[in-house]
């Protein structure tokens, strides 16, 4: 096992083995993990990289969905979000929320290691890529895994038009 694979929490390794999908450990200085920042100094294109956001409904039974969008686009959190969650309000959740609902610190949340019963939404757009670059429930690696693992994930939903185009 490399450095990088030896920092990823059990619970994303046991899931990125169970799922049967081929999967590279890639070593990320935990002061260049923020996406765009790891894609420059490593040389990946911000089009192959992919991130997790946990929303929230801010009105009504509490409710939270996982997000998985491209890192050049954005979550439509007011419309499509919004929407499919049968709320009112929505918005990001916060670092605490986070931790607690998937057992992840923010900035590290990542698909592998999720709650099975955490909805689990991703943009279309993922799917077309032939490879995803995910955070790896840490900020020292990062996991490049085709999007194919997302169909090996029962609470996985493909959503068309969760995220829109980044502006710029």
């Amino acid at each position: 096992m490399n450095d990088a694979a030896s920092q990823i929490p059990p619970v994303v390794r046991a899931a990125l083995d169970q799922s049967g999908v081929d999967y590279e450990i890639m070593a990320c200085d935990p002061e260049l993990a923020d996406t765009a920042t790891f894609c420059a100094h490593y040389g990946h294109a911000m089009e192959d990289s992919a991130n997790a956001i946990l929303v929230k409904s801010k009105t009504g039974e509490e409710k939270f969905v996982a997000c998985v969008l491209l890192a050049t686009t954005r979550l439509d959190v007011n419309n499509v979000i919004r929407k499919k969650m049968g709320a009112r309000k929505v918005s990001f959740a916060d670092p605490k929320e986070t931790r607690r609902v998937t057992g992840m610190a923010l900035g590290g949340v990542t698909p592998p290691g999720l709650p099975p019963e955490l909805p689990l939404w991703v943009d279309s757009r993922v799917m077309e890529r032939p490879f995803v670059i995910l955070g790896a429930g840490t900020r020292s690696a990062k996991i490049r895994i085709s999007p194919d693992y997302f169909h090996r994930l029962p609470q996985t939903e493909i959503v068309d038009g969760l995220a829109k185009d980044a502006p710029g």
